[in-house]
């Protein structure tokens, strides 16, 4: 079995690591990556000293230097390991899956900004800013309902990045449901958070 040669910091709510984490599967390489599970809201962390940005995930090298911010460690996770590409090497078929990956990162963007303020003292936090994320949310949503019936084929970095923003609203806003305005993007989450990569990295 080979030896870990990669480190990967990560929390297991975030869904930007989970979007990582899942790469990592469906690359075939979790043997080449040890995981090391991370608060980076502790008082007692050491992510800074690896990350300076203090956030997760982080993928350490062997020689220390860092990678952070999801969308360049998946970008080097395609260069490791002899599976197909996640990000399609040219053509229509890379620029749609890195814009499936920009509109699922926002997505999650909007939603843990929304959480972050929802969790400030009443007195600090801002319904106006809450509600303006969230109408960004379903908006891109619904944009990717309209276009679910073309997310069927080989999966790529865009197909995990909108699993992974579908599954931080089902975990942080449950009880303000997406899926009644989104039917076909909801069909399609279902049979896709069955692959090995979503259910083994589904948040707890």
């Amino acid at each position: 079995m080979t030896e870990p040669t990669l480190t990967l910091r990560f929390s297991p709510t975030s869904p930007f690591a989970r979007k990582v984490r899942a790469a990592i599967i469906e690359r075939d390489i979790a043997d080449r990556i040890a995981e090391a599970p991370t608060d980076p809201w502790a008082p007692d962390t050491d992510l800074a000293d690896v990350n300076p940005l203090g956030q997760v995930p982080a993928l350490v090298m062997a020689d220390g230097t860092c990678l952070m911010e999801s969308t360049a460690i998946c970008d080097y996770l395609d260069t490791v390991g002899d599976r197909p590409p996640l990000i399609p090497e040219g053509g229509n078929e890379r620029w749609r899956a890195l814009r499936r990956q920009a509109l699922a990162d926002g997505i999650m963007e909007a939603a843990a900004l929304r959480r972050f303020d929802a969790m400030r003292p009443a007195a600090q936090q801002s319904a106006d800013w809450q509600q303006r994320k969230r109408r960004a949310i379903m908006r891109t949503c619904a944009l990717l309902d309209t276009e679910a019936d073309q997310l069927s084929g080989a999966p790529t970095i865009g197909h995990l990045a909108i699993a992974c923003a579908l599954g931080y609203l089902d975990l942080r806003f449950a009880d303000d449901p997406w899926r009644p305005q989104c039917p076909d993007l909801a069909h399609w989450y279902e049979a896709f958070r069955q692959r090995s990569s979503l259910a083994r990295t589904a948040p707890p």
